[in-house]
């Protein structure tokens, strides 16, 4: 039996066939309804809490960004995982806002959604590269203003900073691992005490909140 239970909105059926197969593949996952609509996402919901929502945004009555904010008003242990073809700043920002806690691009590699639903699920905030930039280019220009005074500015470990720039470079927690020279477990220890500190429960709201306190150390 699946440890966790995952309900899937995609409007195409061919894709939803595809992610719906993906994602019973793994061991420790298993779809409890894939629909179409906003309508039936909600009426699958109230049968029962999932413990994820994976959700595309263009939706034939409605946007994936408002069912998102609805089910985590509803129920916040509910992980929300955006999986689209927006890549854009707008799409990404309003999903974030809303409470989602990753964020995939369909033009990645299908085959990584199981393990970023087991990452998400642990703590961490998947997050295809492209998406990270497009966060940073948003507050680049106040990562560059001096710090206030009066904000309190968390101390990391020089190991947080390295991990924390390669979280917002997009890299993967088995591609930081690899990096780094530590196991995927450490990394996801690192990065937990990094939300800690940094009062956040997101990669996006992480590279939000480090790029205005200046812990960025971005290269032009």
């Amino acid at each position: 039996m699946a440890d966790y239970g995952v309900l899937l909105v995609e409007d195409d059926d061919a894709t939803r066939e595809r992610l719906a197969r993906i994602v019973n593949d793994h061991p420790r996952l298993a779809v409890i309804d894939a629909v179409a609509t906003c309508a039936a996402a909600r009426a699958a919901f109230a049968a029962g809490f999932p413990d994820v929502l994976l959700v595309d945004l263009d939706l034939p009555d409605g946007n994936g960004t408002d069912l998102i904010r609805e089910i985590k008003r509803a129920h916040p242990p509910t992980e929300a995982m955006v999986i689209t073809v927006f890549g854009d700043e707008r799409h990404v920002i309003a999903a974030i806002e809303a409470g989602a806690s990753g964020y995939l691009l369909k033009d990645g590699s299908s085959e990584y959604i199981g393990e970023a639903i087991l990452q998400m699920l642990a703590g961490g905030s998947p997050i295809s590269a492209s998406i990270a930039r497009h966060v940073l280019r948003r507050f680049q220009a106040p990562a560059r203003a001096p710090i206030a005074p009066d904000i309190e500015c968390p101390e990391l470990t020089a190991r947080e900073h390295e991990v924390l720039e390669l979280v917002a470079k997009g890299f993967s927690y088995t591609e930081i691992g690899a990096t780094l020279g530590m196991s995927v477990n450490t990394v996801t220890s690192h990065i937990k005490h990094i939300y800690r500190k940094l009062s956040v429960r997101s990669r996006g709201e992480a590279v939000f909140e480090a790029t205005q306190l200046g812990l960025l150390r971005w290269k032009e």
